[in-house]
């Protein structure tokens, strides 16, 4: 960029400011920009006032003044004034090279426009690139949303709530956890039949059902055929439980002979001590 630098190392950049939403420079900045005093330089201003409208130029207020004055690093000459500084716009600016006509205010004011017009460039091409972060961020928000959203569809629930009627819901669910299993099965129920029977011949798992009576006439036509189920007889237990290779234990309201007949539950334990205390129990640790 081709820069006017003052004695005090200021480049024109620096003297910009905004103000009302408008990019400006003080009347004392650009006095010294074409090596007048401010006082010379305001009263060719105001000796050709019609050309620089409020658009063009316009005086600060003393609060603006106030705040202005904290964001200026060096002297400019403001110090002692009796009145508040005007300030121009980039349009004020150009105006200036027709009122003051000498070489230097041409070649001057050329290159503080020369300096707006990078600023606005750069300003520009910042809000495009910020506007290009955001784009991403949300984008990235989005696609972080749509992969929680997956997970959580995958991820198990832990209560099965089944009304009267949800028969093949309730057996379905029973055969999705058997079918986590990798090696063994412990049921835990004193009412076995066929349809629960029917289930555990197509798995090809080591299977213990644990149940209050060994009579059980369809157990006994079972293991002529089929050898991966072990009957248990234990009369310590009322509810039905499932262990799924000593590490997962499901807790379920209702015999499994007798699923979705009525309103049950089917849930599972998170608690390791419970599963531990049941497996002592049953002494099968």
């Amino acid at each position: 960029m081709d820069n006017i630098i003052l004695k005090e190392k200021v480049k024109i950049e620096d003297m910009i400011y905004e103000v009302r939403g408008k990019q400006v420079m003080l009347d004392s900045d650009l006095a010294k920009l074409y090596h007048v005093e401010t006082k010379v330089f305001m009263q060719s201003v105001k000796r050709n006032i019609d050309r620089f409208p409020s658009n063009f130029m316009f005086q600060l207020t003393k609060s603006e003044f106030i705040s202005l004055r904290s964001q200026i690093v060096t002297s400019n000459g403001s110090g002692g004034r009796r009145y508040n500084p005007y300030v121009f716009t980039e349009q004020g600016i150009a105006m200036l090279a027709s009122v003051l006509r000498s070489k230097i205010a041409i070649n001057t004011s050329i290159k503080i426009i020369n300096t707006f017009v990078m600023m606005r460039k750069y300003i520009s091409n910042s809000l495009i690139e910020q506007r290009y972060i955001n784009n991403l961020v949300l984008e990235h928000e989005e696609r972080l949303k749509v992969v929680e959203s997956t997970f959580s569809s995958f991820k198990e629930k832990n209560n099965h709530l089944f009304f009267e009627g949800q028969i093949y819901d309730s057996y379905s669910l029973l055969i999705d956890i058997f079918n986590k299993a990798k090696k063994e099965i412990i049921i835990i129920d004193n009412y076995i039949d066929k349809n629960i029977l029917d289930i555990l011949s197509k798995l090809d798992k080591n299977i213990i059902i644990i149940t209050n009576k060994y009579n059980n006439g369809d157990y006994n036509k079972y293991k002529v055929q089929y050898s991966n189920v072990k009957l248990v007889v234990n009369n310590s237990f009322h509810d039905r439980f499932i262990i799924i290779d000593k590490k997962i234990l499901y807790h379920c309201g209702s015999s499994f002979k007798d699923l979705g007949n009525k309103c049950f539950e089917i849930t599972k334990i998170e608690e390791k001590d419970i599963l531990v205390s049941l497996l002592n129990k049953i002494k099968l640790l």
